[in-house]
């Protein structure tokens, strides 16, 4: 894999990672955890902190897996 793709693939994991988890951060530290009638916004900042916790490291995998292959 050439080094140019290697290293996009990388930054997008990291940056995709920290995006995805500092907006469901920021979304829960205005909301909180109580379920009270902002619900709805909790379960998005979860859902952002989730979505950090598997489109980062899938990223990741997948740049890995596909260096490995052309190597």
């Amino acid at each position: 894999m050439e080094d140019r793709t290697r290293f996009l693939g990388l930054l997008s994991a990291l940056v995709s990672f920290s995006l995805c988890l500092g907006a469901g951060a920021w979304i829960l530290s205005k909301v909180g955890l109580d379920p009270g009638d902002q619900a709805l916004s909790t379960a998005i900042g979860l859902y952002f902190v989730g979505k950090a916790f598997f489109v980062g490291p899938m990223l990741l995998l997948k740049t890995l897996e596909r260096d490995r292959k052309t190597n």
